[in-house]
């Protein structure tokens, strides 16, 4: 059987994992991996804090595909290929085991990310993948009798397929246009909301397990734990509202309300009740400092000093109308976005790639014969979980296992 040369553009996640998949399964092929930047694996070392949030634990590829807000539905049949199981196999027989956390994402044993590196390092060495840092490609040309790859250094390479797996780097997305590809303009995805509001002033550090957030803007809601912080809101409650409403989010500017239900498992009216069986018990008590919620005391107290109830306000003193007042606060307070905040140092987009112009079977371009994605270069993007972890080794493997064919 002849050679088959491929040069894999992009040192991440997908770009390795594509990198090995090949070499492993297809002896005959000669992988060169190109990374611009001086380390390869530079996102995966700095990811989950340090830990490297490398999958999670939905087995279950209908469940799977619910955690991505672009690209669930293309990834269904990937992911009954290689999925999380696939992928928590795949590390153990590489010697690294992975542990389930209690919402469910997965990390190495050893919690450092550094564990995940060496790992595909080595099996990229084991693989026989060629791998160059500080090699920047400005040019992926069809021809005749494959591709030609043109270096920044002025070297060209020929080769007979190439995966680009670039992530959101403009230039990968450059790369792909100019071989026939559209594609979808890339805007922030995963990020914090920017808002200053006397209500959560000074109460940085203080979270709430669950609370609904909502965009009317967009239609979107969400339940889960909330922290307050000192530029306005995060936790996973408000990344996952603003993955889902990315597009919406940066059309308006990221100038938007929105609504947050701090007790969402009681109804309004069983808050008032509540609230009035208190007042009837406990008449000659500071409203202030007697929650009978599970919140946070101090978020209780700055809540109530808004609507006008002070230090030394008693229950007895509590009319109908501020009654009423605090029902709505607790249940439906609005908040205003004025920007957004960057979610650690994980930078995630969605946009790039269409997807429809990639067969999924293979990843291969429907444009341009021989040209393979990967990775955040299509318009694919997950929640917070290691789900676009998860997205980078699955379309990695898939066109690491076609691309030697």
């Amino acid at each position: 059987m002849s050679w088959q040369r491929v040069v894999v553009v992009g040192g991440g996640a997908s770009g390795v994992f594509g990198a090995i998949a090949c070499a492993t399964c297809h002896e005959h092929t000669q992988v060169t991996l190109l990374e611009a930047g001086v380390e390869l694996l530079g996102k995966v070392r700095i990811s989950g804090g340090g830990r490297c949030n490398v999958t999670h634990a939905y087995f279950d590829p209908a469940m799977l595909v619910q955690n991505y807000p672009r690209g669930g539905k293309a990834l269904r049949g990937p992911f009954t290929r290689f999925q999380p199981r696939d992928t928590v196999n795949w590390f153990a027989s590489h010697g690294v085991k992975l542990k389930t956390e209690a919402d469910g994402r997965m990390f190495p044993v050893t919690d450092d990310s550094q564990t995940i590196v060496d790992c595909l390092l080595e099996g990229a060495i084991a693989a026989g993948v060629n791998m160059r840092t500080g090699a920047t490609v400005v040019s992926v040309s069809r021809q005749p009798d494959g591709f030609a790859v043109g270096l920044k250094s002025g070297e060209w390479l020929k080769t007979d397929r190439v995966l680009l797996a670039t992530g959101s780097n403009p230039r990968g997305y450059q790369l792909a246009a100019a071989n026939g590809h559209k594609i979808i303009p890339p805007v922030p995805s995963l990020f914090t909301f920017k808002i200053s509001d006397p209500r959560i002033e000074g109460l940085a550090g203080v979270s709430v397990e669950n609370v609904r957030v909502q965009l009317p803007i967009a239609k979107l809601a969400h339940t889960g734990p909330l922290l307050i912080t000192h530029w306005g809101l995060s936790g996973p409650a408000i990344l996952k509202l603003s993955a889902w409403g990315a597009r919406v989010l940066h059309e308006c500017g990221y100038q938007t309300s929105l609504i947050v239900n701090w007790l969402p498992q009681y109804q309004q009216e069983q808050l008032r009740k509540m609230l009035l069986q208190v007042k009837s018990q406990l008449p000659k008590r500071a409203i202030a400092s007697s929650c009978p919620l599970p919140l946070p005391r101090r978020l209780w107290q700055q809540l109530l000093y808004n609507i006008g109830i002070g230090e030394r306000d008693r229950w007895a003193g509590l009319s109908n109308k501020l009654l009423h007042e605090l029902v709505l606060e607790l249940n439906q307070g609005t908040y205003q976005i004025t920007g957004k905040g960057a979610f650690k140092e994980e930078f995630v987009t969605c946009g790039g790639v269409s997807l429809q112009e990639v067969n999924f079977q293979t990843m291969e371009s429907r444009c341009c014969r021989g040209l393979y994605f990967a990775g955040e270069i299509l318009d694919i993007d997950g929640v917070t979980g290691g789900f676009n972890f998860q997205s980078a080794w699955t379309t990695g493997w898939l066109a690491g296992q076609a691309m030697g064919m």
